[in-house]
């Protein structure tokens, strides 16, 4: 085989792995954005449930000035919805938590590409 052919195939081989972790990262990308617009909607409902919930809390003051048993029912959609509030809250915050670290395949791939480059022993693990 000559040089050209050698720097032909090392030329190919690495252009195929670099279309590899491309793709990878598209991939990672695409999950991550997923992700991004769950923690979004629950942010939404939560600043929209707090929202009824401080209205209704308001509405509840404003009646309790007022005759009997209408209080109880304001009283208890307030509850209702400031725990709803509270839950989707709790989701979000959980949810970036706990979340993966970012394009973290195509950094251990493209780490494990790096060693073998330099010729250090991989270890799948």
């Amino acid at each position: 085989m000559s040089i050209i052919a050698n720097i032909r195939t090392l030329g190919a081989s690495m252009l195929d792995l670099l279309r590899t972790r491309l793709e990878l990262a598209a991939i990672e990308l695409q999950e991550e954005t997923g992700r991004l617009f769950g923690y979004l909607a629950w942010a939404l409902a939560a600043a929209m449930l707090a929202f009824v919930g401080l209205l209704l809390a308001v509405l509840f003051v404003l009646v309790l000035f007022w005759d009997s048993h209408r209080l109880l029912a304001v009283g208890g959609m307030t509850v209702l919805f400031a725990l709803g509030s509270a839950f989707a809250v709790a989701r979000v915050r959980a949810g970036l938590k706990t979340r993966p670290p970012m394009m973290g395949a195509t950094l251990a791939e493209l780490r494990k590409d790096a060693g073998a480059l330099k010729g250090e022993s991989v270890h799948e693990g």
